[in-house]
């Protein structure tokens, strides 16, 4: 304590390589980590251990992310029926998976897949146009507040678009893993 060492982890709005670089950086890190990251990725890769807030209490993950996925999947079916809620708390407290009332059909299960590839792809483009539009920023006249307002503004726009794909990546996810 006497002598702490900092890292904050700013992932956010990064190319693939630079990306890779700071994953790298972080799994070799010889001290602690906090890491607050919306990356599931990089979550699992640099950190051994992972804790989620859940409802309104620190709870230790063991099983990672997955297990945090089936816990909130748990308590948005309590919140969405409260008689079935003591239902999802057995099965949960044994270790078990979620009901199974959130399973997918089978072609709802394919159509999923095929957003999440799809979101993905855009993902990955988008990421691109983002680095591409931090780059234009960059080299721009900075005397020109104008300009500068106008490719701050579609960065803006360009990130506000990939944080909703980030979201509906999340949600196909949860209901694959259901």
């Amino acid at each position: 304590m006497s002598d702490p060492e900092m890292l904050v982890e700013p992932t956010n709005d990064l190319d693939t390589d630079i990306l890779a670089a700071i994953e790298d950086l972080l799994d070799s890190w010889p001290g602690t980590l906090i890491v607050v990251s919306h990356d599931r990725y990089l979550l699992e890769r640099v950190t051994d251990q992972q804790y989620a807030i859940l409802d309104g209490h620190l709870r230790q993950l063991p099983g990672g992310v997955d297990e945090y996925l089936k816990l909130r999947r748990a308590q948005q079916a309590a919140d969405a029926s409260p008689a079935t809620a003591a239902s999802v708390d057995a099965p949960q407290a044994k270790g078990a998976t979620s009901t199974s009332s959130a399973a997918l059909t089978g072609a709802e299960r394919r159509a999923a897949e095929k957003e999440i590839a799809s979101i993905d792809r855009r993902i990955g483009r988008l990421q691109g146009e983002i680095a591409a539009a931090h780059d234009r920023l960059a080299a721009h006249d900075q005397s020109d507040y104008v300009g500068l307002g106008e490719l701050t503004e579609a960065l803006r726009a360009l990130e506000t678009e990939l944080a909703e794909l980030e979201t509906r990546w999340l949600e196909l996810s949860e209901q694959l893993e259901g």
